[in-house]
């Protein structure tokens, strides 16, 4: 007996989730094996981490190039999603260079990949060039409102920053010492700010945060978050904006 339109569409629908949930588990581990094994992992040992057949992944990704380009354009998405946060929570100054340092911190760990961007003329492909056109206007709009708050630069371009993010994650790489690394960033950065600016910003560096909540009593901003604080005449002087902030924080303490 045929299915009537009515009885196979349910099953049709289970089915596309079906494959998008595969796709999803495919794509995200394939993120961990590139980074934890370098691009010479084949797609059957993506498979094998994944739980999936070989069919599954090649049906998906036809190849690994198709996959590569598929990882790199989901965190370059990625990229540009944290640029609205931070435009949304921070004031513009601290938003541009809390991203600057997020996406230095994350392009530091992503070496082998940008090495095989710059090695093959063939990129960027479509779909990492429509995620690459999203990133670039969301920095752009980080840029321009920094630079109206009188808060960077007025003669710095977003391929400066563009510079400056390859440079920052090579040097952070490069030095044995993390912590040190990530000063030396901040430096780098803090070259940008408008003549203007007489206020040290406060850069959101998880690696580096105090243990204790009262380890900064001078603190103005959220060391999550970047959100100006309301300091109060008496208690301990805040380190979070809120208990959203203060439970993300104790959860990257706990993984690290």
């Amino acid at each position: 007996m045929t299915a009537t339109p009515v009885a196979a569409a349910p099953a049709a629908r289970a089915e596309r989730v079906d494959a998008r949930r595969n796709r999803e588990i495919v794509l995200r581990t394939a993120m961990r094996v590139f980074a934890e094994e370098g691009l010479e992992a084949s797609l059957s040992r993506i498979a094998q981490r994944a739980g999936v057949g070989a069919g599954t992944v090649y049906r998906h990704f036809p190849s690994k190039e198709i996959l590569l380009e598929a990882v790199i354009a989901e965190q370059v998405d990625g990229l540009a999603a944290a640029a609205g946060q931070w435009a949304a929570r921070a004031t513009p100054g601290d938003a541009l260079f809390g991203f600057l340092l997020e996406v230095i911190e994350k392009s530091a760990g992503r070496k082998h990949i940008c090495d095989a961007l710059t090695a093959d003329r063939g990129w960027p492909r479509a779909l990492l060039a429509a995620a690459g056109k999203r990133y670039r206007e969301a920095l752009d709009d980080l840029l321009r409102d920094a630079k109206q708050a009188g808060a960077v630069r007025a003669d710095v371009r977003a391929d400066d920053l563009a510079a400056l993010i390859v440079g920052g994650a090579a040097l952070r790489s490069a030095h044995r010492d993390q912590a040190r690394g990530t000063r030396l960033v901040r430096l780098l950065l803090d070259g940008l700010r408008g003549p203007a600016v007489t206020e040290a910003a406060v850069f959101r560096d998880p690696s580096s945060l105090p243990r204790h909540e009262t380890a900064v009593p001078s603190a103005r901003y959220c060391v999550e978050c970047g959100t100006r604080l309301r300091v109060r005449p008496t208690g301990r002087p805040p380190r979070y904006c809120g208990p959203t902030c203060r439970q993300r924080a104790r959860r990257r303490r706990i993984a690290a």
